[in-house]
C-alpha cells in the first residue's frame, strides 16, 4: 500500500495499479488477488473460508448492536466505530467453545461473562469518551434501566466544550438477541440542564423495558448544545457528544 503524494489525486485503476480514497487519505496498491471461485471451492483455502465466515458473523453482530442503539448513536459516533465494534465482536466470537472453527458465533460467545468485560464501557464516539467527560460516579438499575448521577455540578463534574450552554442526558435500555437477530431499545426522556446551574441529582429512566428476549445493554448518552432563543444547536457537528455502554446483563 502506497500513499499518493501528488497534487492530482487519482481514483480508479491504471496499468495494474488501483488508486482509491480512504479515511487515511489517497492510497495506491497493485491490483491482484486470487479468483473468488477458487477461494470458494479450493480445499487449500478452507481456512480462508472459515475466517471469512466468522468475520462476517462478527461484522453482522456489530451492525445489529449499532442498529439497536441508532436512536442514541446517530449523534454520538466516530468514523471508525464500525471497525472498532467488529473487532470486539470478533473477540467475543472466539469465546464460543461449542462450535467448530469457521462456525463460531457471537451469540454463543455472548453467553460468557468474559463477553461482558469486553463490551462494557464501549464508547461509540472515541473522540469523546465517557470517562473524559463525566467526572461523577453513576448507578445503573438493571431492572428498570434507570441511571442516576448524584450531586452533579456541571462546571466541576463535566468537561464542558467551548460554546456549550446546556448538557442533555439520556439513557437507553437495549435488548439484543445475537442468535435470532432481534433487537429493541427503549429511551428515556431527555434531561437538559444549564451549565451554570447549581448542584443537582440526575435520574434518567427509559419509559419501559424492551420486550425482546436477549442480552441487556444499558447506555448513557451526553449531548452538548448551544441554546439560543429556545433552539438547540449542536457543537462541531456533534463531535463532543458521548454514548457509552455502562452496564450489561
Amino acid at each position: 500500500m502506497a500513499q499518493q503524494k501528488s497534487i492530482l489525486k487519482l481514483k480508479g485503476t491504471i496499468g495494474g495499479i488501483t488508486f482509491y480514497k480512504t479515511k487515511d487519505g489517497y492510497l495506491a496498491r497493485e491490483k491482484g488477488g486470487v479468483d473468488a471461485s477458487r477461494i470458494a471451492n479450493d480445499p487449500g483455502f478452507a481456512r480462508t473460508r472459515e475466517n471469512g465466515a466468522e468475520f462476517a458473523n462478527a461484522a453482522s453482530a456489530g451492525k445489529l448492536l449499532r442498529d439497536a442503539v441508532r436512536l442514541l448513536g446517530k449523534d454520538a459516533s466516530d468514523g471508525r466505530v464500525t471497525a472498532r465494534l467488529t473487532q470486539v465482536m470478533a473477540q467475543i466470537k472466539n469465546l464460543d467453545d461449542a462450535n467448530a472453527r469457521g462456525e463460531r458465533h457471537v451469540g454463543e460467545g455472548m453467553s460468557k461473562d468474559e463477553a461482558k468485560v469486553l463490551l462494557n464501557g464501549f464508547n461509540f464516539n472515541v473522540n469523546s469518551v465517557l470517562g473524559s467527560v463525566l467526572f461523577k460516579a453513576y448507578l445503573v438499575d438493571t431492572g428498570s434501566g434507570e441511571i442516576t448521577i448524584t450531586g452533579v455540578n456541571p462546571k466541576d463534574d463535566i468537561n464542558l466544550p467551548n460554546g456549550a450552554t446546556h448538557v442533555i442526558f439520556r439513557s437507553g435500555f437495549a435488548s439484543v438477541n445475537f442468535i435470532t437477530g432481534e433487537a429493541e431499545m427503549t429511551v428515556s426522556d431527555a434531561v437538559k440542564i444549564e451549565i451554570n446551574s447549581g448542584v443537582q441529582d440526575i435520574a434518567i429512566r427509559p419509559n419501559n423495558a424492551p420486550s425482546v428476549d436477549g442480552r441487556h445493554f444499558y447506555l448513557l448518552a451526553i449531548d452538548f448544545v448551544q441554546s439560543i432563543n429556545n433552539t438547540d444547536y449542536s457543537l462541531n457537528n456533534n463531535a463532543y457528544n458521548v454514548l457509552a455502554i455502562v452496564g450489561i446483563e
